[in-house]
């Protein structure tokens, strides 16, 4: 499951990488009206703004999703390494720091 989270999220960022380098920007309006054509699209006028907008809007919360699932993958793979289980503290560190002072006081003395 982990292993297929992950390569929806890598196809997911390469899809919205390609599809934001295809938007142009609010600024790019303003070319059109001093010659630049264009106007005329697959998708109409302004209706490529809105379909490619949407569709980055779908993308992003794909994205943000299978982050968040990835990071649960993680918090739960962490926490289930026997490494760490073996090294938790069973005693609180103020208490370990008072002992680790007395045996630095003992062998000074």
């Amino acid at each position: 499951m982990h292993t297929f989270v992950l390569v929806v999220h890598i196809i997911l960022a390469v899809l919205m990488i390609g599809l934001i380098l295809v938007q142009h920007g609010k600024g790019a309006d303003a070319g059109a009206s001093f010659g630049g054509g264009g106007a005329a699209t697959v998708f109409g006028a302004s209706g490529s703004a809105s379909f490619l907008t949407r569709l980055t809007a779908i993308l992003t919360a794909l994205f943000f999703i299978t982050s968040l699932s990835l990071a649960v993958f993680a918090k739960k793979q962490t926490s289930d390494a026997p490494a760490l289980k073996r090294h938790q503290l069973h005693q609180p560190i103020r208490v370990k720091l008072h002992q680790l002072h007395q045996k630095l006081a003992n062998n000074a003395i």
